[in-house]
């Protein structure tokens, strides 16, 4: 079967000691194949075999077709937020701890490689997020999150109190520690320690999920992707919205947080025989007995 793929970005996010000699059995797998490689200039200066192009992370879609990203989950959806406005479709070696997205093990990293390029792999949508800060006509901030978007309460303040609205209907008032607004990527990560459902990715939902709700009736909620939530803040000192914890925006009362879902989604390329709830099973220990 010829290359699924002729030019690749690797994005190495991690301090582990172990990147360098990953970073160099990656190199060897591809251009094997006959594949460029393009690197961000941190990843470049870790990497002991010199890439064919080096360009920040931000300019390597317009050099590669396929993105690898060697490191956790949080390397991975930043690199996605990026690469799934150009489609260009990511694999993740992790290096991470939990590694929900990363799923190519450190130590299987060049056989499955070298199986992704070749064509034999699974290819899976994920839904983004877009979302935006306002106060009154202005825009604040305008960013894309895999995971969630989080309004919530400061480092030392108390609750807050907002108005949700989705579609133009209103919702509700809450007084909280805040709200996540989470994909069916993020449905396992914030969302879910704060008491959310678990959405399969194939789903095209969003789940709104209360953070330390004033009033216990306030419970998930989950919506159709196609929703238009808007979150105004009532009161409250020191809140904030933030976007995957990469991008934020420190709130007033007024303010507004419109999220929805981003007209492009990230393609994720998973090894062969990837199965969502076997990965459930393995990094929630669904498959273990209290001793």
């Amino acid at each position: 079967m010829p290359p699924a793929f002729k030019s690749v970005a690797i994005v190495g996010k991690s301090d582990a000691a172990s990147l360098p000699d990953i970073l160099d059995q990656l190199s060897t797998v591809l251009r094997a194949r006959g594949l460029t490689i393009a690197m961000d200039p941190a990843t470049a200066g870790v990497s002991r075999t010199p890439p064919d192009a080096v360009a920040e992370v931000a300019r390597l879609p317009a050099k590669a077709d396929l993105c690898i990203v060697v490191g956790g989950d949080g390397s991975l959806i930043s690199c996605a937020r990026i690469m799934a406005e150009h489609g260009v479709p990511l694999v993740g070696v992790n290096l991470g701890r939990l590694g929900f997205l990363t799923d190519v093990p450190a130590d299987a990293a060049a056989p499955a490689i070298e199986a992704v390029v070749a064509g034999e792999f699974t290819p899976e949508s994920r839904m983004l997020l877009s979302g935006s800060v306002r106060r009154g006509d202005k825009t604040l901030l305008s960013a894309l999150a895999m995971n969630d978007v989080v309004v919530s309460r400061g480092a030392v303040g108390s609750m807050i109190e907002f108005a949700v609205t989705v579609d133009g209907e209103f919702i509700y008032t809450l007084r909280a520690d805040g709200l996540i607004v989470a994909t069916p990527t993020g449905s396992t990560a914030y969302a879910l320690s704060a008491g959310g459902p678990i959405l399969h990715p194939s789903l095209s939902a969003i789940a709104l999920v209360p953070i330390s709700p004033h009033t216990l009736s306030n419970r998930p909620v989950a919506l159709r992707s196609t929703s238009r939530i808007e979150v105004t803040l009532l009161r409250g000192e020191g809140a904030r919205a933030n976007f995957d914890v990469q991008d934020h925006c420190e709130l007033e009362p007024g303010d507004a947080v419109t999220v929805q879902a981003a007209p492009k989604q990230a393609t994720l390329l998973h090894p062969k025989g990837y199965r969502y709830f076997s990965m459930l099973r393995q990094k929630l220990r669904w498959h273990e007995r209290a001793s």
